[in-house]
């Protein structure tokens, strides 16, 4: 195989009220939608669940995001500070984990990676 994807171009969901949910990833999370949100380089995991797979959240629930941050501590203080809930989450070889909702309940999952291997 020569030609492959470079990476992700854009994520596509529905909303109750799209301008709202905008204003919140924006102000929450720093996360634009007009015109371009440009995102660092780091890695990115594409993986399928089961379909019974509980770690959405409701049974209905068919995708969640996960958003990569460089200071897990940070953004969970910033967020609580605005009165979001957030749990932290495990943390394994991968990196520290914490899960939050957006304002339609959708799942966001925090990740702080390790350092890479040098």
């Amino acid at each position: 195989m020569s030609e492959r994807v470079t990476g992700i171009g854009g994520i596509f969901f529905r909303a109750r009220d799209p301008e709202a949910l905008a204003g919140w990833y924006a102000q929450h999370l720093g996360v634009t939608f007009d015109p371009l949100w440009q995102q660092e380089a780091g890695p990115t995991v594409w993986a399928a669940f089961r379909a019974d797979t509980e770690y959405f959240g409701r049974p209905d629930q068919a995708w969640m995001v996960n958003f990569r941050v460089r200071d897990l501590d940070a953004m969970v203080a910033q967020l609580r500070a605005a009165g979001i809930e957030v749990q932290r989450g495990p943390q394994d070889e991968a990196g520290r984990f914490a899960r939050t909702h957006d304002p339609e309940g959708n799942p966001i999952e925090l990740w702080e990676p390790l350092p890479s291997p040098t």
